[in-house]
């Protein structure tokens, strides 16, 4: 065990992997390999384009995130590149600070992620919301939507801060002329998008690279007048790269916001990649290696030319479900776009950008969760409602880290809200009910109560328990049962120690039953137990009651026997636990 423990995690990820490695294993990853370059040829075009970049970026990206990150990922199953998500980040910055801009957000993003898997972190990723997820992917889909509408309709309009003035520009301005041919390739590629997945002997045909082949094929050969993605270059180091020269610092200021929102996407965006493909395949992804392998993967991407990548769920999904076994799946998907750059890459150049504008505008619309979404609404989730749609607002209407804050902090305001409503219920003692918890009651007494108390009981829920209390008629015993309280806080102590003076004053006394092990530690810790006494605590209400009537009737039956008996109140001075039985 120790000899395994000090092999490094990429090292024991390998070796299990290719334990038993046979020629049949490569011919299925091969083939799967394959499969997966046909889909994401077209998507790394279009996320390029999308992110602000080139086309050639985005492929660059593909064939070098798929070798790099693939050969130190944490699971077999993950295939990077270029992503819808990362490109709506990505296009904000573009429209700031140039590609300069994108190469050096993405190199700080990078070390940001590095940290996070060195240091192991990546369970930090699970503290962020679901509804924030949610609503940030739904913002993300229509920012890449609304991003393509120049493309899609063949115009060139003002670049805009963010979607929702960029929306606001086309209402408010009138649109230059309409390319009709660009408006007929962005509908070929959509509607092979949508309608050829339907047509079950086709079904395998990957539809968004058949669509953008008839596009181009009809653009090409009947000569429209469409804008095209332009050269392909023969290398996987493009001319436009960024330098090894330390950047502006003025600018690497203005990226930190940025570099942020990148690193928490594509740490979010790989790392939920790799939980859909580990329920698939039945194995786990080890995050904080995957971390390393993002990091280290968009530290380098930068100084090829190329934009930053994370995990693509749709690419990784596809190679499962083509048969893929260990990381030579996207090996071989990265050697696939290289060749066919390489060999095809006179005919890709002339390739519409409306007709890559179909794709995004598809993806954008599949990438919202409808399932979650409509999970919400049907059940009337108004919470989760409410934060997903503040989230997707705000991500459209601001910058993407401000977002994610927002949606953030509204959950924990929500959450708040929730743990702060208490279950209090105060009752008179039900003397047969502790007949039957087996405890022999031949005499009763008056003027005792019980609350019980379910929820936590910090801060923001302390008031309710006070003015429940204060509003209880005096009693010669307050039975506190906080069996359903799991946390408290100082706030809480405080309120004990002033509603157990307020007893003693009266002559009465405050017993507090049921306490959940962390709940007594804080007890302890504070001085509570020794304030109160340790004969002020127990762990059944009845248990209380039936202590607190024997002391109440050893009282009483000293007083009328005329027997010296000290006397603060209602209360005798000798400890609870120690009065005779009957």
């Amino acid at each position: 065990m120790g000899v395994l423990s000090r092999t490094p995690v990429l090292v024991r990820l390998w070796r299990a992997e290719f334990r038993g490695y046979t020629r049949a294993h490569a011919q299925m990853d091969v083939i799967a390999g394959l499969t997966v370059a046909a889909v994401a040829l077209p998507l790394a075009l279009a996320f390029g384009v999308a992110s602000g970049s080139t086309a050639a970026a985005g492929l660059i990206t593909a064939i070098v995130a798929g070798f790099l990150i693939g050969a130190l990922s944490g699971a077999p199953y993950q295939i990077s590149g270029p992503t819808g998500a990362m490109s709506a980040v990505l296009i904000l910055v573009s429209q700031k600070h140039g590609l300069e801009g994108i190469w050096v957000a993405g190199v700080m993003a990078g070390l940001i992620i590095l940290a996070l898997g060195v240091f192991k972190l990546g369970r930090i990723i699970n503290f962020i919301p679901a509804p924030v997820i949610t609503g940030f992917t739904s913002g993300i889909a229509l920012i890449i939507f609304i991003g393509q509408i120049d493309n899609a309709l063949g115009i060139h309009t003002a670049e805009a801060d963010t979607s929702a003035l960029k929306i606001w520009g086309y209402l408010t301005n009138p649109l230059p002329s309409v390319s009709t041919h660009a408006i007929v390739a962005t509908g070929i590629v959509a509607a092979t998008m949508l309608l050829l997945p339907r047509v079950h002997r086709v079904q395998r045909v990957p539809a968004a690279l058949l669509g953008i082949a008839i596009a181009t094929a009809l653009a090409w050969s009947l000569g429209w007048p469409v804008e095209t993605i332009g050269a392909i270059p023969r290398s996987i180091i493009l001319d436009d790269r960024l330098a090894l020269a330390l950047p502006d610092t003025a600018m690497m200021s203005d990226l930190i916001g940025p570099a942020i929102a990148i690193a928490a996407l594509g740490s979010i965006e790989s790392l939920l990649a790799g939980v859909v493909a580990g329920r698939m395949t039945g194995t786990k992804l080890a995050v904080n290696q995957e971390l390393v392998a993002q990091g280290v993967g968009n530290i380098v991407i930068p100084f090829l030319g190329g934009v930053p990548a994370t995990a693509a769920i749709a690419r990784i999904s596809v190679g499962v479900r083509a048969g893929g076994i260990t990381r030579m799946v996207s090996f071989v998907h990265s050697f696939a776009l290289l060749a066919g750059a390489l060999v095809l890459g006179n005919v890709i150049s002339h390739i519409p950008l409306a007709a890559l504008a179909g794709v995004l505008m598809v993806t954008a619309w599949r990438m919202n969760e409808w399932h979650v979404i409509d999970f919400y609404v049907r059940r009337r989730l108004k919470s989760a409602t409410g934060v997903m749609l503040v989230t997707m607002a705000a991500t459209v209407a601001l910058d993407l880290t401000q977002a994610i804050l927002l949606g953030v902090g509204v959950s924990l305001l929500v959450f708040l809200g929730q743990v702060s409503r208490l279950s209090i219920v105060p009752t008179e003692v039900d003397w047969e009910r502790v007949r039957r918890a087996g405890h022999t009651i031949q005499r009763e007494v008056e003027g005792m109560q019980v609350v019980y108390v379910a929820g936590a009981l910090y801060f923001g829920a302390v008031s309710q328990l006070t003015e429940t209390l204060e509003a209880l008629p005096p009693s010669r015993v307050l039975v506190l049962s906080m069996r359903g309280v799991p946390m408290v806080d100082v706030s809480c102590v405080h309120a004990l120690e002033h509603f157990a003076n307020v007893q003693r004053e009266q002559g009465g006394l405050l017993l507090i039953t049921g306490l959940q092990p962390q709940v007594r530690r804080v007890f302890e810790r504070t001085g509570l137990v020794d304030a109160l006494g340790h004969d002020a605590f127990y762990w059944s209400a009845d248990e209380a009651i039936v202590t607190a009537k024997r002391r109440i009737l050893a009282q009483q039956d000293a007083e009328s026997a005329n027997q010296p008996h000290k006397n603060d109140g209602v209360m005798s001075d000798l400890p609870l636990g120690v009065v005779p039985v009957e």
